[in-house]
């Protein structure tokens, strides 16, 4: 059996679809519709059905779920084994991280880790997703979280507060922000799907749910729609750029913990050591 064919399987029963299983395994749409084509005539069946645009899984897909999930266990932990040993500074790091750590901090952070070992080649993962460590899609995660997995170790760099934020000038002619009661006389930038159980946007479903214009389910996004005057963001102040201005502190939304989180089998690997050595370093300087 094709090993690739079974990962593909996996990902396209993971995620659904074959444009997501294909940004997840790296590949172009046409090459996983190729290796599901294959793979299905190899074994003489469909494996999946689709329906309203999601592909389903077959009753011969069911039953070969729980057997490739234990397979694709077992080759991960044989690799995450192989790389676990590797006590020299060199290969590729990969390094999953939320759109804008990615974006603003992990460019300055690694710059004199390139200089000092060269050979070590960094790859970003920027996104949100749900951590899979196991599978090596990534060695480290940099994840916002009260509650790390259990099965992952690291450490909390930092702990980020939140701020109300809004475009330069955008309280020119309308109601300063003295309390939190005043936001019921401004538009709101609220949250949308799993952004939804943070507790800045819980508070503003709870007190200020009419006042909310626009939803976003990504901070980014929320940023760029204050900066273009279209309501006030609730924002962990990372996002704090040139652009928007942070009005006031916003306790409601609470701190939000940032940590750095890779697999047990990992820790020891030389490259994988030093790049956390040197994240953690970085972030701990920084003060909001």
């Amino acid at each position: 059996m094709d090993w690739n064919a079974l990962k593909s399987f996996l990902a396209i029963a993971e995620s659904g679809s074959l444009s997501g299983a294909a940004r997840e395994l790296g590949v172009n749409h046409s090459t996983m519709f190729r290796r599901l084509q294959a793979f299905e005539a190899e074994l003489g069946g469909r494996l999946f059905d689709r329906i309203d645009n999601r592909y389903v899984l077959t009753p011969l897909g069911e039953e070969l779920l729980d057997q490739g999930r234990q397979i694709a266990a077992r080759f991960d932990e044989i690799d995450r084994r192989l790389v676990g040993k590797d006590v020299l500074p060199k290969g590729r790091v990969r390094i999953t991280a939320p759109y804008n750590i990615a974006n603003r901090f992990l460019p300055c952070a690694l710059a004199t880790l390139r200089d000092a070992y060269p050979e070590i080649e960094i790859e970003v993962l920027a996104g949100n997703l749900e951590l899979n460590l196991n599978s090596r899609i990534a060695d480290i995660a940099i994840r916002v979280t009260a509650h790390p997995p259990e099965h992952l170790i690291g450490r909390k760099l930092l702990s980020i507060p939140w701020g109300i934020f809004s475009a330069p000038g955008y309280l020119d002619g309308r109601t300063p922000l003295e309390s939190l009661q005043d936001l019921a006389r401004h538009r709101l930038i609220g949250a949308a799907g799993q952004m939804l159980n943070l507790p800045a946007f819980s508070w503003l479903e709870q007190h200020h749910p009419t006042r909310i214009s626009t939803r976003c389910d990504e901070l980014t996004a929320m940023s760029h729609f204050a900066q273009e005057g279209q309501g006030l963001a609730f924002l962990p102040l990372d996002q704090a750029r040139e652009g928007i201005s942070c009005l006031a502190e916003f306790p409601p939304g609470k701190s939000s913990d940032l940590w750095l989180l890779t697999h047990p089998d990992l820790r020891r690997t030389e490259r994988i050591r030093l790049v956390m050595e040197q994240l953690t370093g970085y972030f701990r300087e920084i003060e909001f």
